[in-house]
């Protein structure tokens, strides 16, 4: 779908690759209603727009159904229309194995991650439906095709974002609705700042991991929807795991494993 004209609503977007998201899409001449639950950080993004920009803020939390459905309402009063949703909200958990983890923490990250996306994606579908063309971008992860130890159940939210996604794609095909799944390797964004979780320490020597950046993201993730791509690889890690994992999967786990393992205590 090409995003000139068009309206979308982006997740996410007070920061990181949602906020970079949102300004592509404004540069592509789309109107774009801005969802984020940090209010002065939608402000932020406002004013990085410009002066003009064809952007409207709206203060949700995903996790919270009734809000949610509130919104399609609340962005056609604004803009007229809803013609797509790109859905880059997530959260990540703290970098620890499974054993570790409390409860609390696991239905954080699942609420945010998986919840959001249904309530986000089953929200908008049928108002989507409705128009002549529209699209769904939503934003699973490397880590949603391949277990990365210390983020098991960020990993098993993301895999449930991936297969909904896909599902729906077969489910519409034929439709005036595209539906594209993006997989991001590792971003330079503030995630870890956003989730509430504290980086590892790299050991001392260690190699710094090549992080794609979030405008060089967000460009991959618009173009990908802008020529209604099923999946959209962001980054030469999720490129090469990728590939690495369909063709040898245990191979590609302990690969991740064993660079996973000097993080984790």
């Amino acid at each position: 779908m090409n995003p000139s004209g068009k309206v979308v609503v982006v997740t996410g977007a007070g920061s990181g690759m949602g906020r970079e998201v949102a300004l592509e899409l404004l540069r592509r001449g789309a109107k774009v209603a801005a969802v984020d639950m940090n209010g002065a950080a939608l402000a932020e993004t406002v004013t990085l727009a410009g002066p003009g920009a064809a952007i409207s803020t709206h203060v949700v939390n995903i996790t919270d159904l009734a809000a949610v459905e509130a919104l399609p309402a609340a962005v056609a009063a604004r803009h007229g229309a809803v013609d797509g949703v790109v859905h880059c909200a997530g959260i990540i958990q703290p970098f620890v194995k499974l054993a570790e983890l409390t409860y609390e923490q696991i239905d954080r990250v699942m609420n945010v991650n998986w919840r959001g996306t249904l309530h986000m994606t089953k929200t908008f579908l049928p108002v989507l439906m409705a128009r002549p063309e529209a699209h769904i971008v939503n934003i699973s992860s490397m880590g949603g095709f391949l277990p990365v130890p210390g983020q098991t159940v960020y990993g098993a939210s993301k895999a449930a974002v991936k297969l909904l996604t896909e599902g729906l794609h077969s489910e519409l095909a034929g439709t005036n609705v595209h539906v594209t799944v993006v997989f991001p390797g590792g971003v330079a964004t503030n995630i870890t700042q956003n989730s509430g979780v504290a980086m590892p320490t790299m050991p001392s020597g260690g190699k710094q991991p090549k992080m794609t950046t979030a405008p060089a993201a967000a460009h991959k993730i618009v173009e990908g929807m802008a020529k209604n791509k099923y999946r959209v690889l962001v980054g030469s890690d999720a490129s090469m795991l990728d590939k690495m994992y369909r063709l040898a999967p245990g191979f590609a786990s302990g690969f991740i494993a064993k660079q996973m393992k000097a993080l984790l205590k």
